[in-house]
């Protein structure tokens, strides 16, 4: 059976879910799993627009499109950053239509994981067991999550970090590459672990932790200052170092 979907936002995690589709859909032994009916974004940049049609892929406009589409059409969630991808679901809502689960075929969902719709977990992902993943959490490539970790809604752990077993990673939490969350301890909501970071504490929510061991960031006001990232097919502005 070939679901229709569309991809919201046409930035580089957009086109990765992309890139995971195609790659379902090219093992499937019979159809596609999947039938991308194009990208769609509300802050679209000419440069993202352009690689959306180098892949062969339509660019249909704004998510005002989503409303011409049958109940049956799912939506991928391209939106890498937790504060943005959160935003974008509550503000696609009122077209009723499901969130699309995308795995890669070398990602490890290991057994008794549950997990929410909406989840993206790209190549060499790896989720042990007893794991429980909320709405929309991305597993960027060459994660870990441990035995009895929760990750809520939103997470997103970027490539090569590890969180360890029992953690427990509130909503919109963002984990730096390469960073380690240690066995037993929580993140709070919105709450950044930096690139490279090893967090050997409770991380309180909305704070920015970084080095080895993570503490938290004394930014003066000129450090203060959001860092202009693309994210959802728009710079943005986010004042984190993951």
């Amino acid at each position: 059976m070939t679901t229709d979907v569309l991809i919201v936002g046409a930035g580089g995690m957009g086109r990765e879910v992309y890139a995971v589709i195609c790659l379902l859909n090219g093992r499937s032994r019979d159809k596609p799993c999947w039938r991308v009916l194009g990208f769609v974004d509300d802050h679209p940049t000419e440069t993202n627009v352009g690689l959306v049609h180098r892949l062969g892929v339509p660019f249909l406009g704004s998510t005002r499109w989503l409303a011409s589409q049958p109940a049956s059409t799912h939506v991928a969630l391209g939106v890498g950053h937790p504060r943005l991808r959160r935003e974008t679901d509550q503000a696609i809502a009122r077209y009723g239509l499901p969130a699309a689960t995308v795995v890669h075929p070398n990602a490890e969902i290991g057994p008794d994981c549950v997990f929410q719709e909406g989840l993206f977990a790209a190549g060499g992902a790896r989720v042990t067991t007893n794991v429980a993943l909320g709405r929309h959490v991305h597993l960027n490539q060459n994660c870990t999550v441990g035995h009895d970790a929760v990750l809520d809604d939103y997470v997103s752990v970027n490539p090569l970090a590890a969180v360890s077993g029992y953690c427990r990673l509130r909503e919109g939490v963002m984990v730096g590459t390469t960073a380690a969350v240690l066995p037993r301890l929580t993140v709070g909501r919105d709450a950044t672990v930096g690139a490279g970071a090893c967090v050997t504490r409770d991380v309180p929510g909305g704070a920015v932790v970084m080095g080895v061991p993570a503490r938290p960031v004394v930014r003066s006001a000129a450090d203060a200052r959001p860092v202009m990232v693309a994210t959802h097919g728009r710079e943005d502005e986010v004042d984190h170092p993951a």
